[in-house]
């Protein structure tokens, strides 16, 4: 069987500035949006129960989504329709802030809700309750962004400490900077809260960041042969790497937004979004910096 090889890109045609140009301006555009969403909601990203606390009903009613929050007290945040894998039956989950009582908020579903079966006497309106308390929220917030700052710092060290230059390193540390930034900026826009399993995404990423980095420098800096013929064998591994995840976190995402399981359906979007980014990042940005670490300044042909 035939090894496959991408596409050979004739880097020769762009400066070093034109490559780097577009990263750069998507990076700017990332930072905008969460300097943006920071001034207008008090965070850069929008929060989860899981880091604000709150109260999270899963249940099945034949009620109007649009009427739903009606049957409570408390306000409701969001409403959101799932697909139950058991059932066909209408499935929401109704999320509610931290100074809620679960207890109450389950009773009042299953008093003002209307059943979604022909039996209302043996049929189940609630089907799960999850309560995050406000202090557990705000520890698992400090224990997330702690996991964040210790994965880049540590990949920082990692890369300083393989390559022990400046500009090369440096590349690497911005690379996964951007790989980060991005996804974080098209959760606000798609509507994905920050949660523990999109912070678990987001480390993933810082990984798999360092990887195809670490993969192009060693190429250029360390093996034998010209910057372009290093760059194509480089892209033939990293460029298949990259492509094969980005297909199989699609493929979860798309069958956990059938089969209604949230959690995996965001994770697997948030991959997605920062692997397409590392692919522009790498390629491009990460590429022009070593360029003109090794040949200098490049005038296009």
């Amino acid at each position: 069987m035939s090894k496959f090889e991408v596409p050979e890109v004739d880097y020769t045609r762009y400066s070093n500035r034109q490559l780097a140009a577009v990263p750069l301006a998507v990076l700017a555009v990332a930072l905008v949006v969460l300097a943006g969403w920071y001034v207008m909601f008090g965070t850069p990203v929008s929060l989860g129960t899981d880091f604000t606390g709150g109260t999270e009903l899963t249940v099945q009613t034949d009620t109007p989504r649009g009427e739903i929050d009606q049957a409570f007290e408390a306000e409701v945040l969001s409403t959101q329709r799932i697909r139950d894998p058991t059932s066909n039956n209408p499935t929401y989950v109704v999320t509610f802030g931290s100074e809620t009582n679960g207890t109450v908020l389950a009773q009042q579903a299953t008093d003002n809700l209307e059943p979604a079966c022909s039996n209302p006497e043996n049929c189940e309106i609630v089907l799960s309750r999850q309560t995050v308390s406000p202090a557990f929220a705000s520890g698992a917030q400090n224990t997330a962004i702690l996991g964040l700052v210790v994965a880049f710092t540590g990949m920082s060290l990692l890369a300083f400490g393989l390559f022990r230059t400046f500009v090369p390193s440096v590349a690497i540390v911005i690379s996964a900077f951007s790989d980060i930034v991005i996804p974080l900026a098209v959760m606000n826009l798609l509507g994905i809260e920050l949660s523990l399993g999109t912070v678990a995404a987001l480390l993933m990423l810082v990984g798999y960041s360092v990887d195809s980095d670490i993969l192009l420098n060693n190429h250029i800096l360390r093996r034998s042969g010209g910057f372009y013929e290093s760059t194509k064998r480089a892209m033939d591994t990293g460029v298949t790497m990259t492509l094969t995840s980005i297909s199989a976190m699609a493929v979860m995402a798309v069958t956990a937004t059938i089969f209604g399981i949230d959690l995996m359906a965001s994770i697997g979007v948030v991959l997605v979004l920062g692997l397409t980014a590392d692919l522009m990042n790498t390629y491009m940005l990460n590429l022009s910096l070593l360029r003109w670490y090794k040949l200098g300044e490049v005038t296009p042909e």
